[in-house]
């Protein structure tokens, strides 16, 4: 008894009364085992869960119904439940219908309507703006139009407002913030400003980051560029260093108050909104303000940041008689934004020192943000736009011997479609950005700290480029960006163009690559398109193998290189500190005689990063320097241009010639397209490496482990095959020919003709479909298929389980596609022709009854849905008018059953 009594609530810690008994609901034992029913209802509402968090077993209630609810529900109710649902229904559907009218026509449209009226260019169409918006007239291109034009508008908000809180809490430039000092009286005060001046602001331009994201990598200045760098900005400063002792002098209270205006403390209060009641789909029809605003805002945007530069630039093209070479440019519109941008840019400078010279605080202040918004505008056009065009330009220049093209052809294909053109070189040029970035990351992780100091480090957790953008000058932009267009130029013009013209000098016969499509072919491009995207490219890119290679490649090179000339100490650093020591001495007497760099004892990037940050060096490790350091330095250079230029020809020939010698044996004389035989021959040699890479991995263990390891290699590459036979062979195989008489055969071959099969696109086809289902199939919800496609992936092919496979999902899948193409086909051969049918009739069953069985089981399907809708409807009015209450329901152990207890569990405890 005293056991029993001892029984208390997990909750509240109370016991069980006849009022309120305790239940055990879930599989805890022990002092959490029991609970009240309020105690859990109200921890469920608080946590919103359904399950218990500690055995996740999900809790039971069983429904109390009123004594007089009738055993079937009345015509009435349920009609009057339906009536009910419906009218919630269409009154939902009308919301809804209102919020995307709202969202995806009134405003696209008003925006496409409103920036073709600014754009016109003429009263009639600003006085006939109402009417204009109200046309029926190309509705569907003008809001996809306006959606593009919504986009942009969003984009430029969203980035004033980011630029506007870099400004704030990074600080705005030297020049901007001078003069909202505080005002000093008196003369020596004023002297006091005076050294203030000649030294603190000297060292805030000395203490700003140097090394903007100009193309993600970027190359920096030497220090004696930067020597000359500092000399010139001490000379741009020394106007504005004398208008801060002005002021100083001549400050008084209003002119306080003047200075302590801060144009970007914008104080507006704003109401916290979701997304849903923002967009109007709580149901609330507050959506309708913000369509308002976003018009304005869309409005007002397009009238500041793309009608006034546009017209500036108009009025100073046509001005200066450059019309007719923009107009040849076929990017009119563009070009002229960017120059009205640029001559607002320099009228807001003008306007600016106007402003500092009569002192008007406000204005100056106000100038000097809007320069910094054009300013940082065009960086990122330059940045982002025009630098990989250029090297996708350069790069396209460099290759047209490879694939025997001319500037001629170029400039056709940019005449007949020039947005197409500049979009695929400025990709192109992305992705060389981006992997020339990849590779300078990568040899930051093998190189000694502080060899890479004139290229900007990505990692480093201060890298700002927008804060480099708003405090250095533009002048130092654009030298490094003339300083980078060098360096890639140079590079592409060493890694491809040189390496061309050494193959056609030695393999006149293998250029130029065939990029053309030829209807003789064997076998489809699709096809063959289809096949390297879905299985040749994701196997070479999802290897995490290849960059530990090319690290280990970098790595055996550094070492080679470093030991041949002696500079392993300045590329990979010493392993004892004591030797680093003892030649620190000597390294400083050397830089003494030579100066040549001004922060002795670690070499040049502790020069520059000194210079720079006015301290020591960061992530600086100091190295050893040999005698005739520079010669050494300079051989280097030219061992590793050598090394790129051998690469690069391995790279260009190897891989399209084991393509080409394979693709033979399948395709034989016929030309195939270039991408495909190097994807191959890419895919082979990845293979022979890797293989190569195994064995000698294994070599040390022995020969009997040697065996032991081919043995289970061999047993697993048996059963990936037979797996791979059945699922990426099989499998798409009957897939694709599904898909063929499902939709393609009946769609596109007319009654009177027979439709012929090609099993080779069928499959490739179904290698497509195959991993769409599987994809969509992960994303759904629970149920056997995603099981065990996820204990697959989780297995992986090291630890393949073939007989799961086999019988769990090859087996059932592979069932459910033969009776899709077997049971239509044994019905329209084999049974309607027992009817007596003529043979029209016959021909028609056997074409459509494959889309006809589609049919009838997605009829079957929205029937089976409507059903349970319906009595999910019918659940719903039950509960609605007879529900008056629910009961937990415990947790029954030994039976496996749950039932429903009236009375306390302390009494029907065993």
């Amino acid at each position: 008894f005293m056991f029993l009594s001892a029984d208390i609530c997990r909750v509240c810690r109370s016991e069980g009364t006849p009022e309120k008994p305790l239940y055990h609901p879930c599989v805890c034992t022990g002092s959490i085992k029991f609970i009240h029913q309020e105690c859990l209802v109200q921890w469920l509402k608080h946590s919103r869960k359904e399950y218990c968090e500690l055995c996740k077993h999900r809790f039971a209630f069983t429904p109390i119904y009123s004594p007089d609810m009738p055993s079937r529900l009345p015509i009435q109710d349920i009609f009057a439940g339906l009536v009910t649902s419906i009218g919630t229904a269409i009154r939902y559907w009308f919301h809804y219908t209102l919020v995307a009218f709202a969202w995806l026509g009134v405003v696209p449209l008003t925006a496409c309507r409103i920036y073709k009226c600014l754009f016109t260019g003429s009263v009639s169409s600003l006085l006939t703006l109402p009417l204009d918006i109200l046309s029926t007239e190309n509705l569907l291109a003008d809001c996809l139009q306006g959606c593009f034009v919504v986009t942009c508008t969003l984009c430029a908000f969203i980035s004033l407002v980011w630029l506007r809180e870099q400004i704030v809490h990074g600080g705005a430039p030297q020049w901007l913030e001078q003069n909202q000092q505080q005002p000093l009286n008196g003369v020596g005060q004023q002297n006091e400003a005076q050294a203030v001046v000649n030294g603190g602001v000297e060292n805030a331009v000395l203490d700003q980051p140097v090394n903007p994201a100009a193309e993600n990598v970027v190359v920096g200045e030497n220090p004696e560029i930067q020597e000359e760098q500092v000399d010139e900005e001490e000379e741009d400063n020394e106007d504005e260093e004398d208008a801060v002792v002005e002021d100083a002098a001549d400050a008084n209270n209003g002119a306080q108050d003047d200075m302590n205006w801060n144009a970007l403390e914008w104080d507006r209060a704003a109401e916290e909104l979701t997304w849903e009641r923002m967009l109007g789909l709580d149901g609330s029809l507050v959506f309708l303000e913000h369509v308002f605003w976003v018009v304005s805002l869309n409005t007002l945007f397009i009238l500041v940041f793309a009608f006034c530069p546009y017209h500036i630039g108009h009025f100073s093209i046509v001005g200066l008689g450059f019309e007719e070479y923009v107009q040849a440019s076929h990017f009119e519109g563009l070009i002229t934004t960017i120059v009205g941008y640029v001559l607002l840019a320099v009228t807001l400078i003008v306007c600016h020192g106007l402003a500092a010279l009569v002192k008007f605080q406000r204005s100056r202040r106000l100038l000097g943000v809007c320069y910094i918004v054009v300013k940082v505008s065009l960086l990122v056009v330059v940045e982002i736009g025009v630098f990989p065009l250029i090297c996708g330009w350069w790069l396209d220049i460099c290759s047209l011997e490879m694939f025997d093209a001319t500037l001629k052809d170029r400039e056709l294909s940019f005449q007949s479609a020039p947005g197409t053109t500049m979009f695929l070189h400025w990709l192109v040029g992305m992705v060389y950005v981006f992997y020339f970035a990849s590779f300078i990351l990568l040899l930051r992780e093998v190189l000694r700290p502080g060899v890479l100091w004139f290229l900007r480090n990505l990692n480093d957790p201060d890298f700002n480029p927008v804060q480099e953008m708003i405090h250095l000058p533009i002048y130092r932009h654009l030298r490094r960006f003339i300083l980078s267009v060098i360096v890639f130029g140079s590079i592409v013009l060493l890694m491809l163009w040189l390496p061309i013209r050494i193959i056609k000098y030695l393999l006149p016969n293998f250029l130029p690559y065939n990029v053309m499509l030829y209807s003789d072919a064997p076998v489809s491009e699709l096809s063959l398109e289809l096949l390297l995207l879905q299985v040749v490219l994701p196997a070479l890119l999802e290897q995490g193998h290849t960059r530990q290679w090319l690290k280990g490649l970098v790595r055996a090179w550094t070492v080679t290189a470093g030991y041949l000339l002696d500079l392993h100490s300045y590329l990979l650093g010493d392993q004892e500190e004591n030797e680093n020591n003892a030649n620190q001495q000597p390294n400083n007497q050397h830089a003494r005689n030579n100066n040549a760099i001004p922060v002795v004892g670690e070499g040049l990037h502790a020069a520059h990063q000194a210079i720079l940050q006015q301290g020591g060096p960061v992530g600086f490790q100091p190295y050893r320097r040999p005698l005739k350091f520079p010669l050494r330095i300079f051989l280097l250079i030219v061992f590793m241009c050598i090394t790129l230029l051998i690469a690069s020809l391995i790279c260009l020939t190897l891989p399209v010639f084991a393509g080409r010698w394979l693709m033979s044996f399948w395709t034989g004389t016929a030309k195939i397209h270039e991408l495909y035989t190097a994807a191959c021959g890419l895919y082979v040699c990845w293979l022979t490496i890797r293989a190569v890479t195994v064995l000698v991995a294994w070599m040390p263990q022995g020969r009997r482990v040697i065996f032991q390891k081919v043995k289970e290699w061999s047993l697993m590459i048996m059963k990936t095959l037979i797996v791979a036979m059945l699922l990426a062979g099989v499998v798409p195989l009957l897939l694709g020919l599904l898909f063929e008489l499902v939709i393609v055969a009946p769609l596109r071959v007319p009654l009177d003709q027979t439709p012929l099969f090609y099993p080779w696109q069928d499959w490739a086809l179904g290698v497509l479909h195959a991993k769409i289902i599987a994809a969509i199939t992960l994303m759904g919800p629970q149920w056997w298929l995603k099981t065990v496609i996820e204990q697959v992936y989780a297995n992986g092919i090291r630890n393949i389980d073939l007989h799961f496979i086999i019988r769990k999902l090859a087996a059932p899948v592979i069932s459910v596609l033969l009776l899709s193409l077997c049971v239509p086909y044994i019905i329209a051969s084999g049974v309607v022709p027992l009817l007596g049918v003529t043979a029209e009739m016959q021909n028609l069953v056997q074409r459509r009854i494959y889309p006809f069985l589609l049919m009838v089981v997605v009829l079957m399907g929205i029937l089976s849905f409507q059903v349970r809708q319906f009595k999910r409807l019918y659940e719903h009015i039950k509960n609605d008018k007879y529900l008056v209450g629910q009961r937990l329901v415990n947790y029954e152990r030994k039976s496996g059953k749950q039932g429903t207890s009236t009375t306390p569990p302390q009494s029907s405890q065993e």
